[in-house]
């Protein structure tokens, strides 16, 4: 792997590629390569000139992560454990939303749909307590080329073809507006049409709730989508699952919604995790209802997946569906999500604790 420190290829964008190569069609020769056909090597390029390719290589090494892991669920959903340059890890998720459907003379019907799940940060500052990931504390935040090679490995290693559409969630490790510049160009360089082509409609930012870092991203209006990690209807609880609510409580974010500039055809998400006896009555429905009067939201129930060492419960299936029904009869739109990777390292940070305790 290339030596840490150097810029990675996957950091620019392709204006900034024209302005480092001469001549500048050079950039989109290379930007194909990277995009479309996932060159894991400069030797792969054909059309490039060996001395710009020994320069490339000097200069903005290609491969700035590997995989040292995968699990993949009876599913379809693969969770990937990365090595960096630095030897810290980070994981993301392919999750397979629907099988490819061929019709009785085995032409396709419909396609497979793929969500890819990227992490933001080696570790994580926010501290939420029931996510394994806070275990580690924070290291550091993943540079934009990291944002970009998940996305990459990943169709590399599926065999993705270029032109098929996925969906990014930023909900992986860390919190992507603590990384807020690196973050925001890597929403422009998946989008780039020449690159990936990710549109940014498709690129959904999942946030704990720094408030005033979601109304910075709603100022520059990326045309993204917006999910928020509610989890409680009450700061009280809200503190002891995330102790950052403390600094931006409910209300805060909330506010802070209102003014995010929403697609109409669109709806901001509203994540909530559904812990045995913490979060999932009908009370708690009750106050949701009220908290969220005026938003375009759609409420999505996650079920909790218990990790070793937690004192958390996975809620009951009775009472998840009661907590769905009670929101979806008063008008707002609630689903529940259905849970991926159960059989494997499915909650985040697992399959990094495992590798690191040596588990298999």
């Amino acid at each position: 792997m290339a030596k840490e420190g150097l810029p990675s290829i996957y950091d620019y964008t392709l204006d900034e590629l024209k302005e480092k190569l001469k001549p500048s069609f050079r950039a989109k020769q290379v930007y194909n390569w990277l995009y479309k056909k996932y060159a894991n090597s400069y030797d792969d390029m054909k059309n490039i000139p060996n001395e710009l390719k020994e320069d490339l290589k000097a200069n903005y090494p290609i491969d700035v992560m590997e995989i040292v892991k995968k699990e993949q669920s009876i599913d379809g959903s693969i969770k990937y454990l990365f090595k960096l340059r630095d030897n810290h890890t980070v994981e993301a998720v392919l999750l397979l939303m629907k099988e490819k459907k061929k019709d009785e003379d085995g032409n396709i019907v419909r396609s497979e749909k793929f969500t890819v799940c990227i992490s933001s940060q080696v570790g994580c500052k926010v501290g939420c307590s029931f996510c394994l990931t806070a275990k580690g504390g924070f290291v550091r935040n993943l540079t934009v080329g990291e944002y970009i090679a998940q996305i990459v490995n990943i169709k590399r290693d599926n065999d993705i073809a270029e032109n098929k559409a996925l969906n990014i969630v930023y909900m992986g490790m860390g919190e992507p507006l603590d990384n807020f510049d690196n973050f925001v160009k890597a929403v422009s360089i998946f989008s780039e049409l020449d690159g990936l082509a990710i549109s940014r409609r498709r690129q959904t930012v999942s946030t704990s709730g720094i408030a005033s870092k979601i109304e910075k991203l709603g100022k520059i209006d990326l045309g993204i989508q917006l999910a928020i990690s509610l989890h409680a209807v009450d700061d009280e609880l809200r503190s002891e699952l995330i102790p950052m609510n403390k600094a931006y409580n409910i209300a805060s974010i909330i506010d802070a919604v209102k003014k995010f500039p929403i697609d109409t055809r669109k709806k901001v998400m509203f994540e909530y995790l559904v812990i045995k006896n913490k979060n999932d009555s009908v009370e708690a429905a009750k106050k949701l209802i009220k908290l969220l009067n005026g938003i375009q939201a759609k409420v999505n129930l996650i079920f909790f997946n218990p990790y070793p060492g937690t004192t958390y419960q996975r809620p009951e299936v009775e009472d998840m569906l009661k907590f769905k029904d009670y929101l979806n009869e008063r008008g707002l739109i609630c689903t529940i999500r259905e849970s991926k990777g159960i059989d494997i390292s499915a909650a985040c940070g697992q399959l990094k604790e495992k590798e690191a305790n040596g588990n298999s």
